[in-house]
């Protein structure tokens, strides 16, 4: 399966409170879907650790191809149940992409005098809101919004 752009997300354990009450020190927690997908996510993660959230995998077709491939393990695994739904509404920080406009930010920006610190992306299902987010640390921040539909019980569509 050729995918024009994947993400890999997981969500972002907070100490400090983000915009609205819904957002703040959201945990991960694990399913029954989860867990018996426990070694498919646990090879996808290894695949991605030193992909530089998907810089290095640019250059690398065969690296790619594997991740993609675990990607899809990951989502076999989940085959039927419902991602969604409220769970789903909480803040991810983004471990790889292969969308093109996030990497050349994030390896860009040393050419503008900084680095890109987290890369997130605040859901909101029932606002029907998504939001991405790249901080420049100390104190800067590349926003973009977006809207979201819930198209099925496991996808969503954005604008």
């Amino acid at each position: 399966m050729l995918m024009a752009s994947a993400k890999l997300l997981l969500p972002y354990p907070f100490t400090t409170k983000l915009p609205g009450p819904r957002y703040s020190h959201r945990r991960f927690t694990c399913s029954s879907v989860i867990a018996q997908s426990g070694s498919a996510k646990e090879h996808l993660l290894a695949l991605i650790a030193d992909q530089d959230r998907g810089i290095r995998t640019q250059s690398d077709p065969a690296k790619r191809a594997a991740i993609v491939q675990a990607i899809d393990a990951v989502a076999s695994a989940g085959a039927g149940s419902v991602t969604t739904g409220d769970a789903l509404s909480a803040t991810w920080r983004l471990l790889w992409t292969t969308e093109k406009e996030q990497l050349f930010i994030i390896e860009k920006a040393p050419l503008f005098g900084t680095r890109a610190g987290d890369v997130l992306q605040v859901i909101d299902v029932r606002e029907r809101t998504l939001n991405n987010v790249i901080s420049f640390p100390p104190d800067g921040v590349f926003f973009v919004r977006s809207s979201i539909e819930v198209a099925s019980p496991q996808r969503v569509n954005f604008r």
